[in-house]
């Protein structure tokens, strides 16, 4: 998942809990070959390679679920929310620090649009040139499967973290919520706030995982399709929700929305949520939030 992963099993036994963390992990590493666009072996990448294509190519129902999600998050967040924006972050250069010509951006934005990809029995087709990117889902809904499955093979307390996206289990054996701390931006020492879980998911977006300086300015990776630009409100969102899956979608168009819009859309929502500001003011529902 290219970040730092745990999960965190009660068990009869270490024997037990090995043989569960081995089919856990497993799960994790199917998911990350299958929709890793990093990957030149992983199903993303047969999908992307069929753009253009007449007929497509054939999905299996798991990756309809996830087409069906990004549907819904961009209609919910209308169109800001966009999986084919895959285009923009290739032009983005953030190892080198780089920033595209205008001409460029216009080029990618040409090949942007969920309205344009259409599915049905099973096949999927995508307009020539066009990339999806399931990074602003898959993690999410990777935790929330292992969860699933722990469930499924008897595991009753355990908590799951996937580079900071949390699934619960189940409470701790004696009913204790998993307490967790999110760290503030550009202070890696700082808790931002902490949430205690006893259920459902936890899920964090911001411009401080991957970004770049130039000229004073940070440039993020969460991508505005709308402007071909780095979004350039909230610093940081954390949302609790029923599942991970749900609150990284709701974080993650906070991120992409006007910050004044972004913070109404927020409590709108009526989900537990914690925010930092441009101003780097720190505010939000539900969550212990240290200012």
């Amino acid at each position: 998942m290219g970040s730092f992963c745990e999960i965190q099993i009660f068990a009869e036994s270490r024997i037990d809990a090995k043989k569960i963390l081995s089919r856990l992990t497993e799960e994790v590493a199917r998911l990350e070959k299958k929709y890793s666009r990093f990957r030149n072996d992983s199903f993303l990448t047969e999908i992307n390679r069929s753009a253009g294509r007449k007929h497509g190519i054939e999905i299996d129902s798991e990756t309809q679920s996830l087409l069906d999600h990004a549907k819904n998050c961009y209609e919910t967040s209308d169109g800001l929310f966009d999986v084919t924006a895959a285009t923009l972050s290739q032009i983005w250069d953030f190892k080198n620090a780089q920033i595209p010509t205008q001409a460029q951006i216009d080029a990618a934005q040409t090949t942007l649009g969920f309205h344009k990809i259409s599915w049905s029995d099973s096949r999927l087709r995508l307009p020539p040139n066009m990339q999806i990117d399931f990074g602003g889902i898959v993690k999410e809904y990777a935790a929330d499967s292992v969860a699933r499955l722990a469930r499924n093979l008897g595991v009753n307390n355990g908590l799951v973290n996937l580079g900071g996206d949390f699934s619960v289990i189940g409470a701790q054996p004696d009913n204790r919520p998993w307490s967790t701390g999110i760290i503030a931006p550009d202070r890696e020492r700082d808790i931002m706030a902490k949430i205690d879980l006893l259920q459902g998911g936890l899920a964090s977006s911001g411009d401080y995982e991957r970004f770049f300086m130039h000229k004073g300015k940070r440039y993020s990776h969460i991508m505005n399709p709308f402007t071909g630009w780095p979004c350039a409100g909230l610093r940081a969102v954390s949302v609790a929700a029923n599942l991970c899956t749900v609150a990284g979608s709701v974080a993650t168009i906070a991120m992409l929305k006007d910050e004044i819009v972004a913070k109404q859309w927020l409590l709108d929502s009526g989900l537990p949520h914690v925010y930092m500001d441009s101003r780097q003011t720190v505010g939000g529902t539900g969550i212990n939030a240290n200012s």
